[in-house]
């Protein structure tokens, strides 16, 4: 029963997903809502709620407001590339999207099913997760340093959780 109780806990092995194998992924998804989904979440390495919850009014260039983000702030500020912003800001205009609705209109479960379903397009088991992980690695392997990672690309609190 001792054992049991003070046992040491497993540590969880991630798969680390090359550069090459994300972008493939990205670039092999057909449809520009799912595209941009997966861009957010590996290029800006926003989790799957705050994709979800994106309107036209938390976009400025750039920059996304994420409002009630999963931290408890009151507001979080996401920085994207360019390319990434212009493709948002084209698939709003072509789909007539209001300021104040939501930009991706799909349950958190299909938006799920649509990043799992694009790994399996490229044979790669995909979690939404994994995509956000991908940008925070990508970006440390660049050289960016570990603190910059740890609050500006993934918004934590404390470093020791990165």
């Amino acid at each position: 029963m001792l054992k049991k109780f003070y046992r040491s806990p497993e540590l969880t092995r991630w798969t680390i997903l090359e550069k090459e194998v994300v972008d493939e992924v990205i670039f092999r998804t057909i449809k520009p809502r799912n595209r941009l989904m997966l861009e957010l979440m590996a290029r800006g390495g926003m989790r799957i709620n705050d994709v979800l919850k994106l309107t036209p009014n938390d976009i400025e260039d750039r920059k996304l407001t994420l409002r009630s983000p999963k931290s408890g702030k009151e507001r979080e500020i996401v920085f994207i590339p360019q390319k990434v912003a212009d493709r948002l800001k084209e698939y709003i205009s072509a789909k007539g999207i209001g300021p104040d609705q939501r930009i991706f209109r799909i349950s958190y479960t299909a938006a799920r099913r649509v990043v799992n379903k694009a790994g399996k397009v490229v044979g790669v088991h995909l979690r939404p997760h994994d995509l956000r992980r991908h940008a925070a690695i990508y970006a440390s392997r660049s050289g960016v340093p570990i603190e910059i990672v740890s609050k500006v690309i993934l918004r934590r609190a404390n470093l020791s959780t990165t």
